[in-house]
């Protein structure tokens, strides 16, 4: 069965955005960005909420055509061009998409079938409201962080209105540069 991942920068103080929604602190250079693309490469399904995924449609799908685009946004770009996504929405008309799942009701049993198709496992990209209702359904089954050296003291918190411990098994850490501490975990669900 496929798993869902969620990718996130999270600053040391457990925040993934600031007060009014800002990642501005979020540190993602050229070394971070390469990483992370080799990871998403492997990956062939990208599931958002809704702000996330308006986010990444005003900016990819021509990102990789500007005369200043590096050959990561060129390589990002068309991965995102060709990535299956899934968007937790009320309110995307579901029509004029092009390779985008709307999911809007029966989140349980439409995130238990897309976990049972073929395919490499699901990344959640940012998507705090998305990540907490996942989360409250036990459908979350891995955390890959990406801490910033940085406390933020407000915001939006990653782990909210958790009902129940979390068990997790690291799976691997990289220390990059400029001071981000990559964190990989999957969800111990043998407790």
């Amino acid at each position: 069965m496929r798993k869902i991942i969620s990718f996130m920068h999270i600053s040391l103080d457990g925040f993934v955005a600031g007060v009014n929604g800002e990642l501005d602190w979020a540190m993602v250079g050229e070394e971070i960005f390469s990483h992370v693309s080799k990871r998403i490469g492997e990956s062939d399904t990208a599931l958002y909420g809704r702000v996330t995924y308006q986010m990444m449609e005003d900016y990819w799908p021509t990102a990789g055509s500007q005369p200043s685009a590096s050959k990561l946004d060129v390589d990002h770009a068309k991965w995102y061009e060709k990535v299956h996504k899934v968007v937790l929405s009320k309110t995307i008309d579901r029509e004029s998409l092009d390779n985008t799942e709307i999911i809007s009701d029966n989140l349980v049993e439409r995130i238990n079938e897309i976990k049972q198709q073929p395919g490499e496992d699901i990344l959640i990209f940012g998507s705090p409201s998305a990540t907490h209702s996942l989360m409250k359904l036990n459908l979350v089954d891995g955390y890959w962080l990406f801490v910033n050296p940085i406390v933020l003291g407000q915001g939006t918190r990653l782990f909210v209105d958790i009902d129940e411990r979390i068990k997790l098994k690291l799976l691997n850490t990289r220390q990059f540069n400029c001071g981000v501490t990559e964190l990989n975990y999957i969800v111990d669900k043998s407790v």
